[in-house]
């Protein structure tokens, strides 16, 4: 099936990537299926992850679906280009329709990606995982593919203004092996797998980025764990309980 919208969003990204000399670190891209289903699983720190996460895949020749809340289908904008692209839009309050969605699309050999966090993490640390990619992936009986990226967020984050004309700006991807969700184990359990995976993947990428902040002023992007002024989880879960 011709690819209208995908293919020409891909180049216009591809180019506003090279204008900006974005320095691309992505490992691992071997590891996601070259044919049939899977579900790519990622961290979550930025507006633009689903961007870079597709990215990942193209050497692959893969085009993921992603999984997005139903917001972004209603932009006037973004709504057309989401829908183009074949991305599968997630209403809270009806879950079910988007799994159904999700469940139809890797049973028909695509690869759909899920941020399991379901939103941006303030603390650019790993959030709790919702169960739903691997009950996708043992529902369709496909393999799970764990990645992490790292840099985006200094591009474009939540509560912080977006700065998409930053040049030479470093963002580095690390795809593991497949990991596969027997029908017959609990989804609780192997998520808590599968978010080990990620975790160390993200600690991967993070010891591979080249930048470190220039003050204490740029400090912001950094975890606190790793000497950075980013909120450590508690504290950015009670702002957003507050």
């Amino acid at each position: 099936m011709a690819e209208l919208v995908y293919r020409p969003v891909i180049g216009l990204m591809r180019t506003m990537f090279a204008a900006l000399d974005l320095k691309i670190d992505c490992k691992g891209s071997e590891n996601i299926p070259r044919t049939g289903g899977a579900v790519l699983v990622s961290n979550h720190i930025s507006y633009l992850d689903f961007i870079f996460d597709g990215l990942a895949a193209l050497p692959q020749k893969r085009l993921v679906r992603f999984m997005a809340k139903e917001s972004v289908f209603q932009n006037k904008i973004s709504g057309p280009l989401m829908r183009g692209m074949k991305h599968i839009p997630v209403d809270r309050k009806q879950g079910e329709n988007a799994f159904a969605h999700a469940l139809d699309s890797l049973r028909a050999g695509e690869v759909v990606g899920v941020f399991p966090e379901a939103t941006i993490s303030p603390s650019f640390t790993l959030k709790s995982f919702k169960t739903g990619a691997v009950r996708l992936a043992q529902e369709a009986g496909v393999p799970l593919v764990p990645m992490a990226l790292w840099g985006t967020q200094r591009m474009w984050t939540k509560g912080r203004p977006r700065n998409l004309k930053r040049s030479h700006l470093p963002i580095t991807m690390r795809i593991g092996e497949r990991f596969h969700a027997p029908a017959d184990q609990y989804a609780g359990t192997l998520t808590r797998r599968l978010r080990e995976h990620v975790q160390e993947l993200l600690e991967a990428a993070q010891r591979a980025y080249p930048a470190r902040p220039k003050s204490p002023e740029d400090s912001w992007w950094m975890p606190a764990h790793l000497g950075g002024s980013a909120p450590t989880a508690a504290e950015a879960a009670k702002a957003q309980a507050g």
